[in-house]
């Protein structure tokens, strides 16, 4: 054999043995794609046992009424927040920032009414401040709206000052408890609407659906038709649908698929998912991801045979729930607010929506607010904002007799 044919069929060998290892890393590559995006996908849309303490408690002053805490994005923002530590055993509400460095961050103590923050080691912020409606000077009954597979859901209805048809509907978002509305309270109240904050499907206190897993607002929606039907039994005659982050897009589902539509007079979104592709991806750069990963999991989620890995019952229709795409078919009057910097769910469907709708969108965008926390960042803003909105809405038409 010649030096040239040995060192040809020399490189054949190391073209066959190379094109060998680029396809097992391939597939590898393909394989742990694969396993990232199952995973993705089966968190989304899986409810969390419980929110993990991701902030660290230095130090406590008794004496000088403060808190030290590791500086996070959260940890740091203007306004008061309340704080769950010890795994939730424990609750506080912070005021001001007294003093900041790069890696601390210094809080006034507004109260503590559950647990020890003096030998908390972590815990976690939060934009509720109030707990329960207990926590506000109104009072409230607890009350239970039908749901349609024969089970009800726990709501808090507090009534308006005055006998009033005029109602708000809270959904609060993903993760969280109806207790996330109850800053909105206040300000509808003061317009002369009576407040009812539910839970639905999947969320921990409404009963579970069949599979347990969150839909993102293709399925929840009814859980809210519920809440209309309830409201206008019992003397609603024009309602507001607010939603937050998740609880946007529930509300859009809403809006646009219910029977129910003559009793909606508008829509208040705070902080809210209008299209998942976009939040899904954002969340992929976030965790840094590859962008196919993404991509991937909405597949998942999005057919029949994803059920297998997610536990889904039924997939999800991501197209439906695109309200970017969908805008021209939204007809009630809007009031958008969210934070340039969410941090959770980007701002950019909620900015396309209100160019693409300008005519019944009233878009109301914040500085460094972040997720679901505009109220706790600028509440004289927050509160002007929808009073304003308010006043200039025109009441919704009656409701059928079948409601009467």
């Amino acid at each position: 054999m010649s030096g040239n044919q040995s060192r040809g069929r020399g490189l054949q060998r190391a073209v066959g043995v190379t094109g060998i290892v680029v396809v097992a890393l391939g597939a590898a590559v393909a394989t742990t794609g694969g396993v990232l995006a199952a995973v993705m996908a089966r968190t989304v849309v899986t409810p969390p046992v419980a929110r993990p303490d991701d902030t660290r408690v230095i130090a406590v002053d008794q004496a000088g009424g403060t808190v030290t805490l590791q500086s996070t994005p959260d940890s740091v923002l203007p306004g008061d927040y309340s704080f769950f530590f010890s795994a939730g055993a424990g609750h506080a509400q912070l005021g001001e920032v007294v003093t900041a460095t790069a890696r601390t961050v210094t809080r006034r103590i507004l109260s503590v009414d559950q647990g020890d923050l003096n030998t908390a080691q972590q815990g976690r912020f939060s934009g509720w401040l109030y707990r329960g409606p207990e926590d506000l000077p109104y009072a409230f009954s607890n009350v239970i709206v039908p749901l349609e597979f024969g089970q009800g859901a726990p709501a808090w209805l507090i009534p308006a000052e005055k006998p009033a048809d005029h109602w708000v509907i809270q959904v609060h978002g993903r993760a969280v408890t109806r207790a996330e509305g109850l800053r909105a309270v206040p300000v509808f109240r003061s317009a002369g609407y009576t407040s009812l904050l539910i839970s639905y499907r999947n969320d921990g206190d409404a009963p579970p659906s069949g599979d347990g897993r969150y839909s993102l607002g293709d399925t929840e929606w009814h859980d809210v038709d519920a809440a209309i039907e309830f409201a206008a039994r019992h003397g609603a005659r024009s309602i507001v649908l607010m939603g937050w982050s998740m609880g946007g897009a529930i509300v859009l589902q809403t809006a646009t698929r219910t029977s129910h539509s003559q009793l909606l007079a508008g829509i208040v979104l705070e902080s809210p998912v209008i299209d998942w592709a976009d939040v899904v991806a954002y969340q992929g750069v976030e965790l840094r991801l590859p962008t196919f990963i993404a991509r991937a999991a909405m597949e998942v989620m999005g057919r029949r045979w994803g059920g297998l890995i997610t536990g889904q019952s039924v997939p999800i229709d991501f197209r439906r729930l695109d309200f970017v795409d969908r805008a021209d078919e939204l007809e009630h009057p809007m009031l958008l607010l969210h934070s340039n910097d969410d941090g959770f769910v980007p701002v950019t469907g909620s900015r396309q929506l209100a160019t693409l709708r300008s005519d019944i969108v009233t878009f109301v965008p914040f500085g460094v607010a972040r997720h679901t926390k505009l109220w706790n960042y600028d509440r004289e803003r927050w509160n002007s904002t929808i009073t304003t909105w308010l006043a200039e809405l025109p009441h919704a038409a009656p409701p059928p007799a079948e409601l009467s």
